[in-house]
């Protein structure tokens, strides 16, 4: 309110204060003229103390907004001249500045937590439990990963004692790998055993207690705990041992924030690889930061199978066409689609070649290191050959470690284990699909610190790829940059309602706002202006206002 309006305002209160009560008792004495003349007089007398303390109150109330119609109206042209145009524009404007691509300057405000709550019971021990929970995974190596962590947090709502999950030996990549070869066990059982008891078998007495063999079923995609309640532990309460096959993505994505945390727990610190893996994927990351700094890791996903399955076109004329259109008929229930409707919806994964624009776009020099992780690529080194010209210091674990990856060449789930690692450890990790290494990797760095990673806009991307000749190279990396704001990894990129191993929300807590870092692409402490009452300007940390 300003200060001719509280003027205003406090002397139509005092008028009203001193002449209602005035006028509306006389002109009630005039016209009683009779026997309760006595009651009217009282009458009187309350209507007029009532009105001049009313008027009384609006006076004061007149006078209090006279004397704060500076304050407010100071408020109000400081909200308008400095927090509209300063403030606003330094957050808001943050969106229009240069990306800093090497890392996320407000990543420093978040950090990962999955420490259990005092709320949350100890485990069951094994006599205790309702019975054991046989797993069965399903899938390449990040697939498995993702059945056993659910696996443990179905484990806690059953009250069920866990069995080292089973890996996957009949898939498409054909690994006889057992959890021993991979995952640390020891590890695993140790570190979870507050939460989940898990043991290494059945025992014997049990199994051979045990009149029938165990009970085995498959559970719908994403169940709510609802489903494991009412329909596997009867189940399990009734045959003792339960098998569940498939697990893969059986458990829903919205769950109670400690079942989360347990996830969390059993995802980034209970799966940890064995020592010989560790060591050999720990070595190549050495090799890439003793030839820089810093380096890019991309996961490229181009295996004839997947793009067959795709049902897009890559660029690869008639014989392309043929030859992935005969490894598609391998799923008899694929439907026809159309490749130009898959590649608007944005379904198609990039090329190479493509990635490398992408890169080359958002400003990655070509002196860059990359370390590419990928299975065998459709057109292996012709198709390979665009990228390695955009950025030359191109290396793969093959490159980078030969007389020592033999051990592991039988093993695909071994060989994705390595590529995991020095993958995570990357300063910037970047994909071309929305794959299961992709989604648990980008989980992970998210967690630990929300370090860079890039996933396409696939959707926005695929049009201007075709769109590429059309435009000047300048024009070209503008409109890549803002294809790919909301896909950098950063801390605002969360979106709840997404897989929960992708964005594990419930997991990664903000700093108290006295222990925030905000900066601007350079590193800087965002500042602004303050304006005093005299008119004149103090500098001041952002900081001291959020």
């Amino acid at each position: 309110m300003g200060v001719v309006k509280a003027w205003r305002f406090s002397l139509i209160s005092g008028n009203l204060a001193l002449l209602q009560p005035q006028d509306s008792g006389k002109g009630y004495a005039v016209s009683s003229k009779n026997v309760l003349s006595r009651s009217t007089s009282a009458q009187r007398k309350a209507t007029f103390s009532w009105s001049m303390l009313c008027g009384l109150m609006l006076f004061a109330l007149g006078l209090i907004s006279l004397f704060t119609g500076h304050v407010a109206s100071d408020l109000e042209w400081y909200s308008q001249h400095l927090v509209n145009q300063r403030l606003y524009s330094a957050l808001e404007g943050a969106r229009h500045r240069p990306i800093n691509i090497w890392e996320s300057k407000l990543s420093k405000n978040y950090y990962g937590c999955s420490k259990r709550s005092p709320r949350f019971g100890s485990a069951v021990s094994e006599k205790s439990s309702n019975g054991y929970l046989l797993i069965a995974t399903s899938g390449g190596l990040n697939q498995q990963r993702t059945g056993i962590t659910d696996a443990v947090a179905v484990a806690r709502i059953l009250n069920a004692t866990l069995v080292v999950p089973e890996l996957d030996h009949h898939s498409y990549w054909k690994d006889d790998s057992d959890f021993v070869n991979i995952f640390d066990v020891g590890l695993f059982i140790s570190s979870l055993s507050k939460d989940v008891t898990i043991v290494k078998r059945v025992p014997d007495k049990v199994m051979r207690a045990m009149e029938k063999p165990p009970y085995t079923m498959r559970v719908p995609r994403k169940s709510e705990p609802e489903y494991y309640l009412d329909q596997v532990l009867p189940i399990l309460l009734r045959r003792r041992v339960v098998q569940l096959t498939k697990f893969d993505y059986r458990l829903s994505n919205m769950l109670d924030e400690e079942l989360q945390k347990l996830r969390c727990r059993a995802n980034y610190h209970a799966l940890r690889f064995v020592k010989p893996i560790e060591d050999l994927g720990h070595r190549l990351v050495k090799r890439m930061r003793n030839m820089a700094k810093r380096y890019i890791a991309i996961h490229l996903r181009f295996e004839p199978d997947m793009l067959a399955f795709s049902g897009c076109y890559y660029g690869g004329g008639e014989k392309e066409r043929h030859e992935l259109g005969e490894i598609r008929k391998r799923w008899a229930t694929l439907p026809d689609v159309s490749e130009e409707e898959e590649r608007k919806r944005g379904k198609c994964p990039l090329t190479p070649y493509e990635v490398g624009l992408m890169l080359r776009a958002l400003g990655f020099r070509n002196d860059s290191y990359i370390y590419v992780a990928s299975g065998e690529i459709y057109g292996g080194e012709e198709t390979l050959k665009p990228l390695r010209e955009l950025f030359p210091n191109f290396y793969t674990k093959e490159m980078l470690a030969d007389a020592e990856l033999k051990p592991f060449l039988p093993f695909s789930s071994r060989l994705a284990a390595i590529d995991y690692i020095v993958c995570n450890e990357s300063n910037v990790f970047v994909t071309n699909n929305n794959g299961n290494m992709a989604k648990i990797l980008a989980g992970e760095r998210r967690y630990s610190g929300h370090r860079r990673t890039i996933r396409p806009n696939a959707k926005r991307l695929s049009a201007l790829f075709m769109e590429r000749n059309k435009m000047d190279w300048n024009t070209f990396a503008r409109k890549v940059k803002s294809c790919q704001r909301g896909f950098m990894g950063e801390p605002d990129d969360l979106k709840r309602g997404k897989e929960f191993h992708e964005f594990p929300d419930s997991c990664i807590c903000e700093k108290p706002v006295a222990e925030k870092v905000n900066e601007d692409d350079e590193g800087n402490h965002l500042e602004f202006p303050l304006i005093n009452r005299q008119g004149v300007v103090e500098k001041r940390n952002l900081m001291e206002f959020i």
